[in-house]
Parts: C-alpha cells; sequence; structure tokens
C-alpha cells in the first residue's frame, strides 16, 4: 500500500524539513528525544508515492566491533514504522509488536536506506513491514504493529493531585 502520489506527510507541529546537505527536502519530527539523540533519521515521500527513510552511518551509531549497533538499527526501523503509516495514522500512536532479523552489518559513513510498506490497516491497528539496505545490500528485515491511541482528557483534580 503506497501513499497517493500528491501525498506529503501529515504537517506535526515538530517537524523539520531539512533546506541544506544531504538531507535537504528530507522531513524529521524532534517530539521523539531518544530518536533525536539516536539519528538523525529522515523520510520523504518519493514520487511514485511510496514513503523513503534514511540516515548516515556515524561514530555514534557504531558498537565495539565499528559496526551499526543492532539498537541503532532497531530504533531506526521503529522510527520508519511511523514514517511508513504516518498518511493513516493520521494522530498518535504506539508500538505494540516489533520483530527483526540482523542479515549484515554497515560501517561508519554508510548510507542506510529503508523501503517497506503497510500490509494491513484496520480500525485501530496498522501492520507494516520494512527491509534496511546499504545500497543493493540487504541489512535488516523487520515488520511491526502500531496501535492508534486517543487522546484522553485528565480531569483537572487528577492533575493537580499528580495521579496521572
Amino acid at each position: 500500500m503506497n501513499v497517493p502520489l500528491d501525498a506529503t506527510i501529515p504537517f506535526h507541529a515538530d517537524a523539520y524539513t531539512a533546506t541544506e546537505g544531504e538531507f535537504a527536502g528530507w522531513t524529521t519530527w524532534k517530539r521523539d528525544s531518544f530518536e533525536s539523540v539516536s539519528g538523525p533519521f529522515w523520510h520523504r515521500v518519493e514520487a511514485d508515492g511510496r514513503v523513503s527513510c534514511a540516515f548516515r552511518v556515524e561514530a555514534k551509531h557504531l558498537n565495539g566491533l565499528r559496526s551499526v549497533h543492532g539498537g541503532c538499527f532497531m530504533t531506526f526501523a521503529d522510527y520508519c514504522l511511523f514514517a511508513l503509516a504516518s498518511r493513516e495514522l493520521r494522530g498518535p500512536g504506539i508500538t505494540v509488536s516489533f520483530a527483526c532479523e540482523f542479515l549484515d552489518g554497515a560501517k561508519e559513513g554508510e548510507r542506510i536506506d529503508c523501503d517497506g510498506e503497510m500490509t494491513r490497516i484496520g480500525g485501530s491497528l496498522i501492520f507494516l513491514r520494512g527491509m534496511l539496505r546499504s545500497g543493493e545490500r540487504k541489512l535488516f528485515s523487520f515488520s511491526g504493529t502500531i496501535k492508534r491511541v486517543k487522546r484522553r482528557d485528565r480531569p483537572a483534580a487528577a492533575l493537580a493531585a499528580g495521579d496521572l
């Protein structure tokens, strides 16, 4: 399931689009401090409607063997779930399921790209799968499920008491 050809990623107050450098025209979100520190991770809608995600491997992404840390791949893949689902999600969501396979490593300086798709869209759940690559080399496959979350109004008395 691709995004319509005329689609743009929905605007979020915390969205930032790069205006220069390698990722000029790509967007990232600033709302998640863990991803902001772990990344930067980027996404954009391609001319054919696919959502693409990418990042450039830096020293901070590496493990003791000087390959990309598995947790970095997992964090990026989780970011990709939300970028791939953003047109359907249209609001907050949480990852309720995530599975992955490590296929190969990547080194500092490599560009990591993700292509993926929504495999099923339900009323409250969105199912996705994707593949991380460096060039044509497959590095990491993943699948996940996002649950749409409705914002709840917190009672003023509970907020004042610190109960919520």
